[in-house]
């Protein structure tokens, strides 16, 4: 190599896949996206599993013990960097990938160029991502209890209140505030058992699967999956690829499914604490005001609610087209994914936290509950008592209409 090829090459970015030519920048811009920017949620993920990567190819030879022992501590070196925001991924690195290898390389020369041995840009992506969706998980289950115990508190000390029940928009039988919580209680639970599914399915390590056709060397992947916390390796190196994918609109799933629920949720409060109603009443503090109306306080914050729910659906709606239709292997359509599925995190997350502090701070207004607990309201209870007392059913359920008719 003469000295101007090695000058231009050393000015030239680097990236992983990099064989000697310059991209158009205009390609460039446009494939890498917005990945730099999301990446810097996957950077520690990336460094641990790049330390499980490190020390695997000691323990069958690839790297020596003092090779192994530098990667692993500039890997925690750039973790400590991260935490205080003081790792850079510039657009030119596409992602973060490149700029920890990047890094190790200007660090450790050699030892840096084999730390991706025996791995493909592919199965590093899918494991930081499988450890990154891990951890908000374990977010997600801590929000979710903590919401469901303040739904219990709640209940407990305003439950008893009798309110009316509604189908079709109209009264229609007693219920209570105690019956409307239990409801969102339960449906918490069965969040809870959705969430452990899901995470089942992420507790797998694709590390070593290479880029869909696994790796043709004698690497140890039990081992990394071990060092990783893993539960169990993803076997098939091409499932590996397609499941990408799968467990993206598997996540997505799940975390539209809590929307859901805090989307009825907001949706009652929103009607029941009207003033027509009264049955709830929202502190000042959680309700905005009008620019012009000078008597207006606003439930916004539960209508943000209730249409997050819809931004939430709509990624899960995208990933699923994005992920069919495509061959078997990698397809670059699913470094789309990445970013739906990071928003409904984020979403998600931030409206059950908001949805916890709307609930400790609810009261049920006793008084306006009672006024509301009119006669029809027990026109069933009605025909029910005269059918134990012999009366046919159906016989008893036109008598009582007949006393609910309009004049």
């Amino acid at each position: 190599m003469n000295k101007g090829t090695k000058k231009a090459e050393e000015k030239r970015e680097m990236k992983l896949w990099d064989k000697g030519y310059e991209l158009d920048r205009q390609i460039e811009k446009y494939t890498v996206g917005d990945d730099y920017l999301l990446d810097r949620k996957l950077v520690k993920y990336d460094c641990l599993a790049s330390i499980a990567h490190a020390k695997m190819l000691a323990k069958i030879g690839v790297l020596s013990k003092k090779e192994c022992a530098d990667l692993v501590k500039m890997l925690e070196e750039i973790i400590g960097l991260d935490k205080k925001g003081a790792f850079a991924i510039a657009p030119a690195d596409e992602d973060c990938h490149t700029a920890i290898e990047a890094y190790l390389t200007k660090k450790l020369g050699d030892a840096g160029k084999k730390i991706h041995t025996g791995r493909s840009r592919n199965d590093q992506v899918l494991v930081a991502l499988h450890l990154y969706y891990l951890d908000e998980f374990k977010k997600l289950k801590s929000k979710l209890v903590s919401f469901q115990k303040v739904l219990s508190a709640f209940r407990n000390k305003q439950g008893n209140f009798a309110m009316p029940g509604y189908t079709h928009m109209r009264k229609a039988m007693p219920s209570s505030a105690g019956l409307w919580t239990q409801c969102f209680i339960d449906a918490v639970e069965d969040d809870l058992l959705l969430l452990e599914s899901v995470t089942q399915l992420i507790d797998q390590c694709p590390l070593g699967t290479g880029a869909g056709y696994g790796v043709p060397m004698a690497i140890d992947r039990e081992y990394t999956a071990s060092e990783l916390g893993f539960s169990r390796v993803l076997k098939n190196p091409l499932y590996a690829q397609h499941s990408r994918g799968k467990f993206s609109v598997a996540i997505l799933h799940l975390l539209s499914s809590i929307m859901l629920d805090l989307n009825k949720m907001a949706s009652d409060l929103i009607l029941f604490s009207m003033p027509e109603f009264g049955f709830f009443e929202l502190p000042e503090k959680f309700c905005t005001g009008s620019s012009l109306m000078p008597q207006k306080k606003n439930p916004d914050v539960l209508e943000l609610v209730r249409a997050h729910y819809h931004a939430v659906l709509s990624h899960e709606f995208q990933v699923q087209g994005m992920c069919a239709n495509l061959i078997s292997g990698y397809n670059r359509d699913m470094q789309l994914s990445k970013e739906a599925v990071m928003k409904g995190f984020e979403v998600t997350l931030a409206s059950v936290a908001v949805m916890t502090l709307v609930v400790e701070e609810l009261v049920v207004n006793k008084e306006r509950c009672a006024q509301a607990m009119s006669d029809e309201l027990y026109a069933t209870e009605k025909a029910l008592r005269m059918a134990e007392k012999g009366v046919p059913f159906r016989d008893a359920y036109r008598k009582v209409a007949e006393e609910f008719k309009r004049p």
